[in-house]
């Protein structure tokens, strides 16, 4: 049956809408006066969907490739055994279906206890590019140890380990894979490595992942600047892989890199995305 509309209604939702639409624009409150939105889904839907974020890691395995085969060009008898040190998580693993749950469960901010859930049930992908560069080192003799900062109790180790070789990392075992449970730091473990390989690049998506020395809290402007006195590393001993989503770049903001959700560390970020910001017309 079809619905009947009174003139009478029908006169004052037009009136009504009128009056709505010759309301100015600045009535209407711009997003930039609520609340910030959920801050990864810029973030995420470049790291899910953009040809650029693959590319990045492509062209980092290559910059680390032409390293290792300039240095087995060089190599000469009684030299130490070459060696690449990788980070894991961001590097080499791939994490995107945790932080799509996050986006989907209505959650903004890292949560460390879904983070433990997720990573034991193997559903890592492995980063573009980055089978291939493993697989070439391993064929030519390169011993390549992976150093990541995990901690999932007693199976943080073994999760590593399943974790790299769901994806068919080489070399997986615990001689080549260290999981640092107390600390992030990364640097006495490289150190080692060091000491018995000559190595030749070192690979990360954090600074953490070179040296400790860029480990700074509460100062973007002192981590800034401690990169820029080894401007010169990067591309060359260091090859850095885009992380927009987590790291200790958060650390610099918020004085730890895992910040819990609140609405004073979502004004904290919203600051520092507009730390540069055109005032406007």
């Amino acid at each position: 049956m079809p619905s009947f509309k009174s003139p009478i209604v029908s006169v004052c939702a037009s009136v009504l809408a009128a009056i709505a639409l010759a309301q100015p624009l600045a009535a209407q409150p711009s997003p930039a006066e609520n609340e910030p939105g959920n801050p990864l889904l810029y973030a995420l839907a470049w790291k899910q969907t953009s040809a650029e974020y693959r590319a990045l890691y492509h062209q980092g395995f290559n910059i680390a490739r032409l390293h290792v085969q300039q240095a087995l060009a060089q190599r000469q008898p009684g030299d130490k055994p070459l060696a690449v040190i990788t980070d894991v998580d961001d590097t080499v693993l791939h994490a995107l279906s945790y932080w799509g749950y996050l986006v989907n469960s209505g959650r903004d901010f890292f949560e460390d206890p879904l983070w433990d859930q997720w990573i034991a049930e193997n559903l890592v992908t492995a980063a573009p590019g980055a089978i291939e560069f493993l697989n070439y080192c391993a064929e030519n003799g390169v011993s390549v140890f992976y150093v990541t900062s995990r901690d999932q109790g007693e199976p943080t180790l073994q999760i590593a380990l399943s974790n790299l070789r769901t994806v068919g990392a080489p070399g997986v075992d615990e001689q080549h894979v260290t999981a640092l449970r107390e600390s992030s730091n990364k640097e006495i473990r490289q150190d080692e490595i060091m000491q018995s390989h000559q190595v030749v690049v070192m690979l990360g998506d954090n600074l953490n992942d070179f040296r400790r020395k860029f480990y700074i809290r509460d100062d973007v402007d002192g981590r800034i600047a401690a990169m820029e006195e080894d401007r010169d590393k990067f591309g060359m001993q260091y090859v850095l892989f885009p992380n927009p989503t987590d790291g200790h770049w958060l650390a610099a903001i918020f004085g730890e890199s895992e910040p819990p959700a609140s609405a004073a560390n979502r004004q904290l970020l919203k600051q520092a995305a507009s730390r540069s910001a055109w005032e406007g017309p």
